[in-house]
């Protein structure tokens, strides 16, 4: 297990087990408003619109989202069912 700093500079511990690509629905929402299929492109997209947003609750899920995708491989990612719940 590692330990590396997430986008808030809190320390978070990387490896040992898959649950962290779990991701919420309202994750899932968050990043169907990207509309790409490409792992690396929706983390530079999240990257460049985390400065203009305003709300500290969708701030939270722009970091989660971050971090579980930077914690996926592109095959993983590509197994994601990315569809908004209504």
């Amino acid at each position: 297990i590692r330990i590396r700093r997430n986008w808030k500079n809190q320390k978070i511990h990387i490896g040992g087990y898959r649950m962290m690509n779990k991701f919420t629905v309202e994750e899932i929402n968050f990043m169907c408003v990207f509309e790409t299929q490409n792992r690396m492109k929706m983390m530079e997209e999240i990257r460049r619109v985390m400065p203009h947003i305003k709300d500290s609750d969708m701030e939270d899920i722009a970091g989660q989202v971050l971090e579980k995708l930077e914690g996926m491989n592109d095959k993983e990612f590509a197994e994601l069912v990315l569809e908004a719940a209504e």
